[in-house]
């Protein structure tokens, strides 16, 4: 893959048509990832642990999810290096091949009973490639769209790329329903499993098409023409930007973490203690998710008008509000309410996450702004992925009392809030 860009139209500059392509590729890296994650709980420990057991090769398909989050630290710092030394158009053509093609590997391995232990070797690979890709692709995809914007419309920008979440998750659920519904268990266990991972790979060649078709970003390309690019970019940043980084890391704790809060621990929550049906909840969350396609643009712009930091601010605090009250209705309620909850649950969190891209991207200088960017997130991101894990916990403490997931939101919504209000006066983005 190459470095520079071959002269494009005026339509392949567009802020609008780049924003797309980044989000394209976005959805796709988010569509493998929380693919395996639906697949996970009911294939992957029977299929590739047999002889654990039911406890261990259940316990063992649960680590295979968590090695990728540990794993995307490295990504950061790999692709994060490479994004400001060579550029982030390159970049992102390498983090989403590196995750369309090891997501579609996955389709491919044989199981246990096919291979004994090489296929348990195989899927655990593919998913340390999935996670080091993941590193490297949400801060990239969110400067290709913003540093092809002019700056009064960075932020709107800056949310277009968080789109992939919900689109990823959309179309994650909508595929293991059709598959669920359409197909024998026998069948799904045999080969229907297969065919979500396969599909990674015309998803691919889509996402790179799109890529390949748009520039070099012009704040890169001015860096690499004035010779303004750093040698050892997360060595300066540490120097010059610590506390930028501590703020950004911060500022994501709630728009990454009530993600893994409400999709991954009230879904087991809802259906193992409050006794929903797991279709219910998936269909709720889906629901939610749709509406996410309107309100992520929608606070995009807003944080265009007053403020990335501001808006990332206002909906931590909202979402303190609602915390307790949503999870106390959720004990006893039938589906309407159940899909009220995840809306309500859904449309705060999202303020913080719409503008999370602008709000960080706007603490750093262009020199080593994506090994800051994807250092922060996956620092985040793999604390988040602790939140099912410590609300659990929690759980287990408290005898499944009602607040225990509401305590946990409160945190995550404080720490984010204090960190939105820091941001506000670090901000430091001059180009």
């Amino acid at each position: 893959m190459t470095t520079t860009a071959a002269p494009q139209s005026s339509a392949a500059r567009s802020p609008w048509r780049i924003a797309w392509a980044s989000m394209v590729g976005t959805s796709l890296e988010q569509f493998d990832f929380y693919l395996y994650a639906y697949f996970s709980a009911f294939f992957v420990g029977p299929l590739f642990f047999e002889p654990l057991g039911p406890a261990g090769s259940t316990l063992a398909s649960f680590s295979t999810i968590a090695v990728s989050f540990v794993i995307r630290p490295v990504g950061a710092l790999i692709f994060g290096h490479l994004g400001d030394r060579i550029g982030r158009r390159a970049t992102l053509l390498w983090t989403v091949s590196l995750m369309g093609v090891a997501t579609g590997l996955i389709g491919l391995l044989p199981t246990y009973a096919q291979a004994g232990w090489f296929g348990a070797i195989g899927l655990v690979l593919m998913r340390l490639v999935q996670g080091i890709s993941l590193g490297g692709e949400w801060g990239g995809s969110v400067l290709l769209a913003t540093e092809h914007s002019r700056p009064l419309k960075r932020a709107f920008y800056a949310a277009i790329p968080q789109l992939g979440s919900p689109i990823g998750s959309i179309l994650s659920a909508a595929v293991f329903i059709v598959l669920s519904v359409t197909l024998p268990e026998s069948a799904m266990s045999s080969w229907g499993w297969r065919v979500p991972f396969l599909l990674a790979i015309p998803l691919l060649l889509v996402s790179v098409y799109l890529r390949r078709r748009v520039e070099e970003t012009p704040v890169f390309m001015r860096l690499a023409r004035e010779g303004g690019r750093e040698r050892i970019p997360l060595a300066e940043m540490f120097r010059s930007r610590p506390l930028a980084l501590v703020i950004a890391i911060g500022a994501a704790q709630l728009g990454i973490g009530s993600y893994a809060l409400m999709n991954t621990y009230t879904m087991n929550y809802g259906s193992a203690v409050l006794g929903y049906p797991y279709l219910q909840l998936l269909t709720a969350a889906t629901i939610g998710a749709l509406l996410q396609l309107v309100t992520i643009p929608l606070f995009g712009a807003l944080a265009a008008r007053i403020g990335s930091a501001l808006v990332v601010g206002l909906g931590a605090a909202g979402t303190a509000l609602i915390a307790f009250p949503m999870y106390l209705l959720l004990q006893s309620a039938g589906f309407g309410v159940l899909v009220a909850m995840m809306v309500i649950g859904g449309i705060l969190p999202t303020m913080s996450w719409a503008a999370l891209g602008g709000l960080m991207s706007d603490l750093f200088p262009a020199r080593f702004r994506l090994s800051a960017l994807s250092l922060s997130y996956a620092a985040a991101a793999t604390v988040s992925g602790l939140v099912p894990l410590a609300t659990a916990g929690l759980g287990a403490w408290t005898a499944q009392a009602w607040w225990h997931p509401g305590v946990v939101l409160v945190a995550l919504s404080a720490v984010t809030l204090v960190a939105a209000i820091a941001a506000g006066r670090h901000a430091a983005r001059s180009d």
